[in-house]
């Protein structure tokens, strides 16, 4: 380890340069003649190494100082820790800049990184899909040159950052900003993207009224009839209707808030096994006779049944999705309609349930929007048949927990027909003696 130059190292250099001068010169005399020369011959050798450093400096494109003798060893020396340290402080200082971005992309908020005039100097790759910045052609813009909104020039031209900015930028999307000072003379520009939670926060609002007008209504009409029933006598059959219609009413908000529960239930209900063994032909056997009670001979309803095709799944909600399916059929199909239920195999060896029938049909306009809550192609006819506007809703989570979608394909005046397919790995492997029986 070299020690680092003092007075005292250089003092000895010049001694050591110095002493063969002057024993020459008290052996062979000149004695100043000698010193001079020992003098100039090291300052001749100072000035040679002063000019190596200069090239190195200014000229030579190698990143280690030369090498040098005596104090110039040590100073030489001292140059490349120098230039170690410097190097090895620029690696960290890469890493730990690689590391902040890396951050910074994997955060699900758009980040730019802008002066206090919004001048950018950096953006992740998230505020090049959400505000449409372009890195690094943006580099050196003004964010307001890029951002064109009013609103958003207002909110820095202000400096009140306490509260959130919200636009909606292209394609109706809305986009929450927040600034904060990053350091001295710098923002922190944090752009998220919050479409998602306004359409949640439309559809609650949505709900709540929905919810609110379907329960309203049986309401009042209770309350109506209370209110005469209360006032004087009634005739017996103004009664007798009167009674008929709050029993009725009665049901109708019972029915609501029953499928109120089940759809809360299932959408709260986190992914299970889909381990219960299903067996739905006998399930179609009860549904059949329920359907024809409903039905009332109003219908021609057939079921074409495999009779060993059982699934794996949740009971419970498989049951509830295929009743709301077969009693929609029936409820909201006009008198003489054939409805066709069938539950068989697909030639791929999934299982597929599906209800066809000849009514008059559902405009293309509406299929996107059956499975909404309270949705109603005819409001009008909905109410008179008890219709909630859940059912479909409630088939629609069912069929997500078991790994399905709801297939609706209708053609007015012909056909519709509501259908879903349960992977083969759902299907139970049916058990001998039932192939026995179905060979016989």
């Amino acid at each position: 380890m070299l020690e680092r130059l003092t007075w005292k190292r250089l003092a000895l250099e010049l001694m050591l340069v110095c002493l063969p001068a002057l024993i020459a010169g008290l052996l062979f005399g000149y004695l100043p003649w000698l010193l001079v020369l020992a003098l100039l011959a090291l300052m001749f050798w100072h000035a040679r190494n002063l000019l190596r450093l200069s090239h190195w400096l200014w000229v030579d494109r190698r990143m280690t100082p030369p090498s040098g003798h005596g104090s110039w060893e040590t100073l030489f020396y001292g140059l490349n820790q120098m230039q170690s340290r410097n190097r090895r402080r620029r690696r960290e200082l890469r890493q730990l800049i690689k590391r902040f971005r890396s951050g910074a992309e994997s955060l699900p908020d758009a980040l730019v990184l802008a002066t206090e005039e919004g001048i950018i100097f950096w953006c992740n790759g998230l505020a090049q899909q959400i505000l449409g910045l372009r890195w690094p052609e943006d580099y050196g813009q003004n964010i307001l040159n890029l951002l064109r909104y009013p609103e958003f020039a207002r909110y820095l031209r202000e400096r009140d950052f306490s509260r959130p900015l919200t636009l909606v930028i292209s394609h109706s999307r809305h986009i929450e900003f927040r600034i904060m000072p990053y350091s001295e003379g710098q923002w922190l520009i944090v752009a998220r993207d919050v479409t998602q939670m306004h359409k949640l926060e439309g559809a609650r609002r949505n709900f709540f009224a929905n919810v609110s007008h379907e329960l309203r209504t049986p309401l009042t009409v209770l309350q109506g009839y209370l209110e005469m029933m209360h006032d004087g006598d009634m005739p017996p059959a103004l009664r007798d209707k009167a009674l008929n219609t709050m029993q009725e009413q009665s049901r109708r908000m019972d029915t609501l808030v029953k499928q109120l529960l089940t759809l809360s239930r299932i959408e709260a209900a986190p992914s299970f096994e889909l381990q219960d063994k299903i067996d739905v032909p006998v399930m179609l056997s009860m549904l059949q006779r329920e359907a024809e009670t409903l039905s009332a001979g109003r219908h021609q309803i057939y079921f074409h049944t495999d009779p060993h095709l059982r699934v794996l799944g949740n009971d419970e909600q498989l049951r509830s999705a295929i009743s709301n399916l077969v009693y929609n059929a029936v409820n909201h199909t006009p008198e003489g309609t054939r409805i066709d239920i069938s539950w068989l195999r697909t030639p791929q060896g999934a299982a597929r349930f599906a209800v066809k029938d000849n009514g008059p049909g559902i405009a293309a306009e509406h299929i996107p929007r059956l499975t909404e809550r309270f949705y109603r192609v005819d409001k009008a006819r909905s109410r008179q048949t008890g219709g909630s506007g859940l059912g479909l809703a409630i088939v629609k989570h069912v069929l997500s927990h078991h790994n399905a979608r709801l297939d609706i394909t209708s053609e007015p005046g012909e056909e519709t027909v509501f259908s879903f397919t349960l992977a083969p790995g759902l299907i139970v492997a049916p058990a001998l003696k039932d192939n026995v029986a179905g060979d016989r």
